[in-house]
């Protein structure tokens, strides 16, 4: 099966349609898929609901997608560091499920396993778990979760094989991983492919099994906050 192709824009011809749920890798704006992201915005899809941990900041990340209005829901933990996400979410021009960043990650992980939903604790008596299923455990309260599955999902990696073998750098495994599991297809960009058999197998993070389409590109390095003190 071909999975290598010449860029973002091809490895998304044909799986797009509007109000397609899509999983996005990242966090902050480490390890996000910003190719993929920017040719979602160039094809012009639109009532999007997109699972993912925050929503880039305004010009950059799944923040662009917010500008152009092509996003319906956002299921996410963290609405901080995009004025234009809080200003939507705020009018009521933009949907939003919170959820807390480990049950989101577990969300997409039990989807990605076929796992359709499980109990935890955390969110219980918060806005969390309104309208959710409650359960006693040994005494103790939990909230039903369910599992997600998306449409699509799109991550970012540090290295590839061309059978779609997946390793990623330092951070960028918070989500990209889970989210990778839980698309129907996964399309996966990287900073460098290898052949197959290069890389180690005990280093491999993903199994290429989970990767459908990959792509190779050139990626912008941004701080989300910088911080810097004066010079002595």
């Amino acid at each position: 099966m071909k999975k290598v192709y010449e860029n973002a824009q091809a490895a998304l011809d044909g799986v797009l349609f509007d109000g397609m749920f899509i999983a996005a890798g990242g966090f902050g704006l480490c390890g996000i898929p910003e190719l993929l992201i920017s040719a979602l915005r160039d094809s012009g899809v639109k009532e999007l609901t997109i699972a993912s941990n925050n929503c880039g900041v305004d010009d950059f990340g799944l923040g662009v997608l917010l500008k152009t209005r092509q996003i319906k829901k956002m299921i996410s933990s963290y609405v901080g560091e995009n004025a234009e996400f809080m200003r939507q979410y705020l009018s009521g021009e933009l949907e939003l499920e919170f959820n807390p960043q480990g049950t989101l990650a577990e969300r997409m992980r039990a989807g990605g396993a076929g796992i359709a939903g499980f109990y935890t604790r955390t969110g219980v008596g918060t806005v969390v778990a309104e309208g959710k299923e409650l359960k006693t455990f040994n005494g103790e309260t939990y909230v039903l979760e369910t599992g997600i599955v998306a449409d699509l999902s799109i991550v970012k990696a540090w290295k590839a094989d061309t059978t779609g073998n997946l390793i990623f750098r330092k951070t960028a495994r918070n989500f990209n991983p889970p989210a990778a599991t839980c698309g129907k297809i996964c399309v996966a960009e990287v900073e460098e492919i290898v052949p197959a058999g290069s890389l180690d197998p005990d280093h491999i993070h993903l199994p290429g099994i989970y990767v459908h389409r990959l792509i190779q590109g050139e990626h912008e390095k941004r701080i989300e906050q910088r911080t810097t003190r004066a010079k002595a």
